[in-house]
């Protein structure tokens, strides 16, 4: 929310300076988040009035205009040379004198004002647009000022520029503050200066004309006020104060009934709606909307109704969506004559969400759905009919007030005692009754117990602790004591056998990796494409139309990551993310957090693409492949020991994916992104993708003393020709199966596929080259322990994997 200092002081001034403003209400839980002044920095800039304005004689475009500036022009009005087309006698306009400094341009220059000459003729000095005194963004003529300005008074004084815009970022449970009026009931009950209560005028009524509204849902709609005001002119010009402090406001003027509408919400927190009599037909109804009714909103939009909205409909058509904005068919225009302002109470459940499910969020249903004080629709109307006579003349008439479901509140009990322990500082009740009386809030005293029955303002008061908090807030959080813990901290020491999840995040920005965080909720199409899901947990009130579902697979962050950066011609990316994935399932793994036959496994996931290494002269380019991202992971887990087989995943390529596993546990995938999705994203490579289960990896070898060998190693090589179906992991398990546990290594160092099969590599198969390392604790090998344990290992991988000596036909034979 955003305000001019200027309007809260009008309520309550009190005796501090604008940093000091600012302190106060974010101590006191109003958070300000920005104090930015209304306008930048000038000078020499004052009111000037156009005497006369004359075409110039050497261009169709300019005017040679005489400005009275008051004082600063003894000698009489001085010639300006004006481009702007609405330059014109009796204009008062902003006048930079000659010397005068401009606002820094984009570039930071500062334009100063001096003697110039325009096709021959003379200027002393200049009239600015808005846009020239960075005022707003309109550059499409003069800033025309009010007729009573008067000439020579500084421009900053007169539009009063030293003024501070503040921007607070309240909390869901400070709707009461969503006005400048509710900022400054806060604010004087923080300091104890005065608050200036509104006076709210009544409008004698001069005519008997009301408009017949019938409420028909209650559980919508608690109270309904209007009025109707006959003979208006709308076509007057919304008044410059008014426009100013909309501006400041962060609203633009649009017409003065809705610039009168918009001000008193700003002011007071009254959403209201104000329509165009005439274009009503018959009665008012408040309901719920119907299946197969629309209403085209005032923003343009066409938008299906069902019985979870509530409307205002007339005897043809709805007229309004309720509590969020009004109608397109009985907006007011400039031809509009007679209004009905309408000003209600709408349940805060009955508007919560309706917004977002269209797409779109409005003030008043940012307001309307945490709550607006039912009590001052009438004073509120008043406040309105007032400003309307005021800016559009015209005859009001009585107002129409209906009550059929006001809010009920019950009281809320607190108890002295918890509220000191709560807060962990000692309190007398007094202390507590005072606080809560300077908010204004009605407080009956017990022994140890004050009763509070919350005003019609407040609807954030439901609970014990929702007064703690207000006791709290008006002593300021800056003043609780600094108390240390009363339990002794001690230490947790992690086993030497556990890591931690940062050290995955270090081992991974190690490897070259960047860490992202992204959404829980994902598009309902990644579940589908990526993780094979069709029972996607939706999520009930998505903040977004896209973010409809919750994730159960990190991968389509990590490819809506890549996409982000190849837009903006990233030619690398190496990313991953350490988060909760969600899955229907009833069965919770170690480390998952359950809830009601949901898990939320803990995910690392990563993504690599493009070349292996950035661009360099010492080697040549190659984009990254399954074996580097295995690589990868190998040595962010080392010395853990990983085994790696095919398999099938719905978003990966199927012959260039594997699962990863270590001592027969699954820890997750690794592979290419599927050919079909690499299209559909279009990526111009296929990147790299792994995610695993963070828990497993967590778990690391703690390393075990062994002394250095006494006795050399025995070293052979060994040729083995295998069916193409046997994989390296199958063959190298079978060799390392010693019993006697001498082979101490294996490893293969090539492999030779034939170009024609032959008898020694038929077809199906092909040679597979070992390098084999003995070694015995107790005793040097001699070549026949060796030549005898090179046969039983021949014979192991014949009967695992159907291995034979390449070079011979029995099995066994060495090379």
């Amino acid at each position: 929310m955003q305000f001019p200092e200027s309007w809260l002081r009008e309520f309550c001034d009190p005796p501090l300076s604008t940093v000091e403003l600012a302190e106060v209400l974010t101590m006191g839980g109003l958070e300000v988040e920005d104090v930015r002044p209304a306008a930048p920095p000038f000078t020499g800039v004052v009111v000037g009035r156009i005497v006369s304005c004359e075409p110039h004689p050497q261009a169709d475009r300019l005017r040679v205009c005489l400005v009275d500036a008051g004082e600063h022009t003894p000698d009489g009005p001085v010639q300006v040379v004006c481009g702007a087309p609405n330059a014109r006698a009796g204009l008062c306009a902003p006048f930079a004198l000659v010397g005068a400094t401009l606002p820094p341009d984009r570039d930071g220059k500062v334009q100063q004002i001096g003697l110039g000459r325009l096709r021959g003729v003379e200027s002393r000095g200049m009239l600015c647009s808005s846009r020239e005194l960075q005022l707003d963004d309109d550059h499409g003529g003069l800033l025309e000022l009010s007729e009573d300005a008067h000439p020579g008074q500084s421009i900053r004084a007169h539009l009063r520029l030293d003024d501070q815009l503040f921007t607070l970022k309240l909390t869901p449970n400070l709707g009461h503050c969503l006005s400048v009026y509710g900022v400054a009931r806060e604010l004087a009950a923080l300091t104890g200066t005065p608050l200036k209560q509104p006076v709210w005028p009544v409008v004698a009524p001069e005519h008997a004309d009301r408009l017949p509204v019938h409420i028909k849902d209650v559980d919508l709609c608690g109270r309904f006020s209007g009025r109707i005001v006959r003979d208006i002119d709308p076509r007057r010009p919304t008044p410059q104060w008014m426009v100013q402090r909309l501006a400041r406001c962060g609203q633009r003027s649009v017409s003065p009934l809705v610039d009168i509408s918009n001000y008193v919400m700003f002011e007071f927190g009254r959403p209201s709606h104000i329509f165009d009599l005439d274009r009503i037909h018959g009665q008012l109804e408040v309901r719920w909307g119907r299946t197969g009714e629309e209403l085209k909103l005032l923003n343009g939009n066409t938008v299906d109704l069902d019985a979870s909205v509530g409307v205002i409909a007339d005897e043809k058509a709805v007229e309004s969506l309720a509590g969020i904005m009004g109608g397109d068919a009985t907006a007011v225009s400039d031809a509009t004559q007679h209004i009905y302002i309408e000003a209600a109470f709408w349940w805060p459940e009955a508007v919560q969400g309706r917004s977002r499910r269209y797409g779109f969020a409005t003030d008043a249903g940012h307001r309307f759905e945490r709550g607006v004080d039912p009590a001052s629709t009438v004073d509120h109307i008043e406040r309105i009919t007032s400003l309307v006579l005021q800016i559009c003349g015209g005859r009001a008439g009585p107002i129409d007030d209906q009550q059929p479901a006001m809010p009920v509140r019950q009281p809320v009990r607190l108890r002295i005692e918890r509220a000191t322990r709560v807060i962990g500082m000692s309190l007398s009740q007094d202390q507590c009754a005072q606080a809560l009386r300077r908010l204004q809030l009605p407080v009956e005293e017990y022994p140890g117990v004050l009763v509070v029955q919350p005003p019609s303002w407040r609807f954030d008061l439901a609970i014990e602790e929702d007064l703690i908090e207000e006791v709290v807030r008006q002593i300021g959080y800056d003043n609780l004591p600094a108390v240390p813990p009363r339990a002794p901290v001690t230490g947790r020491i992690r086993q030497e056998s556990r890591r931690s999840t940062h050290s995955l995040r270090q081992g991974m920005a190690a490897a070259g990796y960047q860490e992202t965080i992204n959404y829980s909720f994902v598009e309902d199409r990644w579940e589908r494409d990526l993780a094979g899901r069709t029972d996607a947990i939706r999520v009930l009130n998505p903040i977004a139309a896209p973010l409809s579902v919750m994730r159960s697979s990190l991968m389509g962050g990590m490819l809506q990551v890549l996409r982000h950066n190849l837009d903006r011609r990233a030619d690398r990316v190496r990313v991953f993310e350490i988060g909760r994935a969600f899955i229907r399932d009833n069965q919770a793994g170690e480390g998952d957090q359950q809830v009601a036959g949901l898990r939320q496994p803990l995910r690392l996931a990563a993504l690599a693409y493009g070349p292996v290494r950035p661009l360099q002269w010492g080697s040549s380019a190659r984009m990254v492949d399954f074996f580097d991202m295995k690589g990868d992971l190998e040595t962010l887990l080392s010395p853990l020991s990983l085994q790696f087989e095919a398999t099938a995943h719905p978003a990966l390529h199927p012959g260039r994916c594997a699962v990863v596993m270590r001592a027969g546990r699954r820890l997750g995938v690794l592979g290419e992104l599927h050919p079909k999705w690499r299209q559909d994203y279009e990526l111009p490579f296929a990147p790299m993708l792994m995610e695993l289960d963070v828990q497993p990896l967590l778990e690391t070898d703690v390393p075990v003393f062994e002394p250095l060998p006494r006795y050399p190693a025995a070293r052979r090589d060994l040729a083995l020709v295998v069916p193409d179906t046997c994989g390296h992991e199958a063959l190298i398990n079978a060799v390392m199966a010693d019993e006697g546990a001498l082979l101490s290594h294996a490893a293969v160092f090539d492999i030779y596929r034939p170009a024609e099969p032959s008898p020694e590599i038929p077809a199906g198969h092909h040679s597979l080259a070992l390098r084999l390392e003995w070694q015995a604790p107790d005793a040097t090998l001699t070549d026949a322990r060796v030549e005898a344990a090179m046969a039983a290992l021949v014979a192991r991988a014949l009967a695992a994997t159907g291995a034979r000596v390449r070079g011979s036909s029995a099995a066994g034979a060495a090379s």
